[in-house]
């Protein structure tokens, strides 16, 4: 197979690409010419997102590699992000907020339109987990290091501001 001329590697200080990167071939419009892509694989780990997704902004892609996410602009894919979790652990888009949500083993973060639109406080000592989405909450359960359970929590999807969760000695 023939490579597409433009290809991209992210991150690009990346010196080898290591088995189970994940590439894709896209284009920005039909029209467009092809571009391949190749992101670094974070952790061997199958537990870990690995895919595309959609992002609130059209001209955006989100691709996860073994739990490192990165955002890529189509048009430009020279302007990108990686989101700051190694690993994000969960991924979900919340598309009646206009987010694409990441979690970590202890907080979470929200791309919009714009980039970054908020991250939480620590919900969790170490590993949460995602209840589901209500109207304009998450809901989720976090590991409290005092208690040695889990404990519920509530994130407010409009600002990030959450109840519940591990307790503040956490922090």
């Amino acid at each position: 197979m023939i490579a597409p001329v433009r290809h991209y590697i992210y991150p690009q200080a990346v010196e080898e690409v290591e088995r189970g990167a994940l590439q894709i071939c896209f284009r920005s419009r039909p029209e467009a010419e092809t571009a391949m892509a190749t992101f670094a694989l974070g952790f061997a780990e199958p537990s870990l997102p690995h895919g595309v997704w959609s992002c609130p902004n059209p001209r955006q892609m989100c691709a996860i590699s073994g739990g490192y996410a990165y955002v890529v602009d189509v048009d430009s894919p020279d302007n990108w992000m990686q989101i700051p979790y190694r690993p994000v652990t969960w991924v979900d888009a919340a598309p009646q907020h206009k987010l694409l949500l990441f979690a970590s083993f202890h907080r979470m973060w929200a791309l919009g339109m714009d980039g970054k639109v908020w991250e939480t406080n620590r919900l969790s000592c170490e590993g949460l987990r995602v209840a589901g989405i209500d109207g304009e909450y998450l809901h989720g359960f976090g590991w409290d290091l005092e208690t040695d359970t889990e404990v519920p929590f509530t994130v407010d999807l409009a600002t990030g501001r959450h109840t519940g969760g591990a307790s503040a000695s956490a922090e």
